[in-house]
């Protein structure tokens, strides 16, 4: 059976975070192990805590998975500070990890803020290099490109600057842009394509970010290319958000298990 790793926050709501993806990669026929970052106290209208670990803590998780549970994958996602992202790096390289998929988590769906602007710096120069893909919406590719990207040509230039700094290719989520249609774009140094779905008039947006990135992982560490992958988990995430249930009062959770009841 296939494994994948999760390096990310936990979310007391349940619909991101290490548990959107631990959901993800059970749905899709993968074993989940994690390594958890942060704590994080939230529901679907909001984050009303944020408990970090210590990069020590954070490192002896995932050398206790490593040793023993041969990751085929690695996801990581809300890392939180530069410490952290530095000791994450350290030990993907320490245990040869591959592939790697690098979901720059920096806002929460309800606008707290779950990355430190000094750690910015460090997933451009520690983390992006040993993606195999990195998975930004329009906000993060903002931040981490240091340029505007409000239409399709400007993720564009996006994707190229970002691909510059070493990831193995990269793409930029559509949901965040206007339009009747999302599209999720790739790059991977060499050509862009385009992975398009309808926009659902849907609040069951929770966890959409983590759980794109974790359906990706979960289907390369199956062996899936990775143009197979993404187009997968945009399948896979846009039928999660259409079967979403009726919890909560803010930003509804997907359901995870959508496949499984058809």
């Amino acid at each position: 059976m296939a494994t994948a790793l999760t390096i990310a926050g936990s979310d007391s709501g349940g619909g991101a975070g290490i548990q959107a993806d631990l959901k993800t990669f059970a749905a899709l026929g993968v074993y989940g192990t994690s390594a958890i970052t942060a704590v994080t106290a939230q529901n679907t209208r909001a984050v009303e805590g944020v408990f970090t670990l210590t990069p020590d803590e954070v490192v002896r998780q995932i050398d206790a998975v490593a040793s023993d549970i041969r990751p085929d994958a690695v996801k990581t996602g809300m890392l939180a500070n530069a410490g952290i992202v530095a000791a994450v790096a350290d030990a993907i390289q320490r245990w040869t990890l591959r592939p790697i998929v690098v979901d720059p988590v920096m806002v929460s769906k309800s606008g707290h803020h779950l990355l430190s602007a000094d750690a910015v710096e460090s997933v451009l120069r520690r983390l992006i290099p040993l993606a195999a893909v990195v998975t930004p919406n329009r906000l993060e590719a903002e931040v981490l490109s240091g340029r505007s990207v409000t239409t399709l040509e400007e993720s564009r230039e996006a994707a190229r600057v970002l691909h510059g700094h070493g990831a193995a290719a990269v793409v930029i989520k559509g949901g965040h842009f206007e339009g009747p249609t999302v599209v999720n774009l790739l790059f991977d140094g060499h050509a862009f394509t385009e992975f398009a779905t309808p926009r659902l008039d849907t609040r069951n947006t929770h966890g959409t970010g983590c759980t794109f990135a974790s359906a990706i992982a979960a289907q390369l560490a199956r062996g899936r290319s990775l143009p197979d992958a993404i187009e997968g988990a945009t399948a896979y995430v846009a039928g999660a958000m259409r079967h979403g249930p009726a919890i909560g009062q803010g930003h509804g959770p997907l359901d995870h298990f959508w496949m499984q009841r058809q």
